[in-house]
């Protein structure tokens, strides 16, 4: 049930970064959230809509994979796994934040539901 939690956490933190992405981008919250001038912000909105929708689909897959109940391991695990690379690749290439945002929640999962 904890694994189940922390995935469905994971999720959510992914539902959120995708709103953040695709319709917050370029306002003050998104701005404030990635470090964007309004320049910036202007001038990438498309890229980032494009990365907030896969963000949904990473969040898509964990919730299938919840919604599979015990079936759905395998799926958890992929997802939180694709997750986690992201998470590392975000982590060299943009932000150290990434890494206790995304692949820290990611790998806690993976963990619990492994041990379980």
């Amino acid at each position: 049930m904890i694994g189940n939690l922390l995935t469905a956490l994971v999720a959510l933190i992914h539902v959120y970064i995708l709103a953040l992405e695709m319709f917050f981008w370029d306002t003050p919250r998104g701005h404030k959230a990635f470090g964007l001038t309004p320049e910036f912000a202007l001038a990438t909105r498309v890229l980032a809509a494009n990365q907030g929708l896969y963000n949904g689909f990473l969040a898509a897959g964990l919730f299938w994979g919840l919604w599979l109940g015990a079936a759905g391991l395998a799926v958890k695990l992929f997802f939180l796994a694709c997750v986690a690379v992201a998470g590392l690749y975000g982590a060299a290439t943009s932000s150290r934040k990434i890494l206790f945002v995304q692949t820290v929640p990611a790998a806690l999962a993976m963990a619990v539901l492994l041990i379980v």
